[in-house]
């Protein structure tokens, strides 16, 4: 980082958390918010915001030069990568962050703002160590590895010197069902013997993904929701086979392609198991809980940058003798994405407070709530994108076409709208027939309809 730079940027931090620790943890609250946050976290905030404006934005340009000309990571990436670990601006997603682990510790709440920031580009939370799927799978070991698991496969992930990747999603069967997946993990003398195949591992591909982390059947005869075991297998095993990157709307990704695996009777010790056996159903939703509050937060960031986009393009193009934002339908196309994008943020932040406060299971309801409206408005927002900026918004010229294609390919990851839609009847359902005002409704009606006549 140039001398400049690093002495504003500290500057910046030691003027925003003097007094306080970065360590988030019983920090004073700003209460000035709808949703406050501790002192520390706001400078966190503040300081990811600086090293964002001065150091990623400003080499976008580069990195995506870099990644055009064929380099998995971009060397700007890992020079950036590098400068955030020394300031500390690493593995912010972590609530669970022990005081020996590198980074500084986030709640949920508090990384939403620094999801947002990071949002802004594709490829910048990764400059932070504080992106998927590193980050469920680091949290998913904190959670539920052993100690040797920890050693081995978490602190490098923690570290940044290598990666991971996650395999649930199967070519052959419907796999928002987890009851179809087909790919088996079948106990032998003290190893696991793991048969299937499975595609859209992001990651799965890159020379410094180390390991994934498998959901197979280990007991097709047990209850739907005990079936299925979680392992980690190293990728460098005998038996595993890339069979390619998988191509989204007809391209490929140079860097975090989507792979398609073969695992053929790949032997792993039994050590490897994460958690219990039959426990994988409960372990993974545990996973993608942060996970889905993450993906939602960046889209929001980049959101906001569509929009300043839209008005940008509207203020200096003109058609038929008039600047297009002097058109209703632009002004109908921002001030949409503007409601919606902060009802979205509103959504989500409760949901984050939610999993602080009450716990991943408890807030499912929300979460799912959040996948669904968050996704829709994404798509939302980078289509009026698109429409604005005319036929350079279906090009690579503005990020708009890019966003669309991540927008409708969300609302499919980690369980489509239609699953988690089912999920929210259910759930409200039960709440309001176990509610105690049940009864009460059939005062609201002028007809016997409320009795079921």
């Amino acid at each position: 980082m140039p001398k400049k730079v690093c002495r504003r940027f500290w500057k910046s931090v030691i003027h925003t958390t003097r007094g306080v620790s970065l360590t988030t943890s019983n920090s004073p609250l700003d209460s000035s918010e709808p949703f406050p946050i501790s002192k520390a976290a706001h400078a966190v905030q503040d300081a990811v915001q600086l090293f964002y404006q001065t150091r990623i934005l400003p080499n976008n340009r580069l990195w995506q030069e870099q990644s055009n000309a064929g380099a998995e990571i971009p060397q700007i990436e890992t020079t950036l990568r590098a400068e955030a670990k020394a300031l500390g601006l690493w593995n912010l997603a972590l609530p669970r962050l022990a005081e020996h682990e590198p980074g500084t510790r986030l709640s949920n709440l508090e990384f939403t703002g620094v999801a947002q920031i990071l949002g802004q580009l594709p490829w910048a939370s990764r400059c932070c160590n504080s992106h998927a799927p590193d980050t469920p799978n680091m949290e998913l070991l904190q959670l539920f590895g052993t100690e040797e698991q920890k050693e081995q496969f978490l602190e490098p992930l923690l570290e940044g010197t290598s990666g991971s990747c996650f395999s649930m999603t199967e070519p052959e069967v419907a796999s928002s069902d987890p009851g179809n997946l087909a790919t088996t993990i079948v106990a032998d003398g003290d190893d696991y013997v793991i048969t299937g195949r499975k595609w859209f591992s992001t990651n799965g591909s890159m020379a410094n993904t180390k390991f994934t982390i498998v959901v197979g059947v280990s007991d097709p005869d047990a209850a739907k929701s005990k079936r299925q075991s979680l392992v980690i297998v190293p990728l460098d095993l005998p038996g595993v086979v890339v069979e390619r990157d998988v191509p989204i709307f007809g391209a490929t990704h140079t860097s975090g392609g989507h792979t398609q695996f073969r695992f053929d009777s790949v032997r792993v010790p039994k050590q490897y198991l994460v958690g219990e056996e039959g426990a994988g159903f409960a372990i993974g939703q545990a996973r993608l809980g942060p996970a889905r509050l993450h993906h939602c937060m960046r889209a929001i960031g980049e959101c906001e940058v569509l929009i300043s986009l839209m008005i940008q393009r509207a203020q200096q193009r003109t058609t038929f003798g008039t600047r297009v934002d002097g058109y209703s339908s632009t002004k109908e196309a921002v001030a949409l994405s503007r409601i919606e994008v902060d009802q979205a943020r509103l959504l989500v932040k409760h949901a984050a407070l939610m999993l602080d406060t009450i716990g991943n299971k408890a807030a499912r309801k929300q979460i799912s709530m959040i996948k669904v409206s968050t996704f829709r408005v994404y798509q939302a927002v980078a289509d009026r994108a698109i429409q604005l900026f005319g036929a350079a918004g279906i090009t690579s010229d503005s990020p708009a076409a890019a966003a669309l294609v991540r927008a409708r390919g969300l609302r499919i990851a980690d369980g489509p709208d239609e699953v988690h839609l089912q999920t929210i009847y259910r759930l409200e359902a039960g709440e309001q027939n176990n509610s105690d005002s049940a009864a009460d409704l059939a005062h609201y009606l002028n007809s016997p309809f409320g009795n079921n006549q």
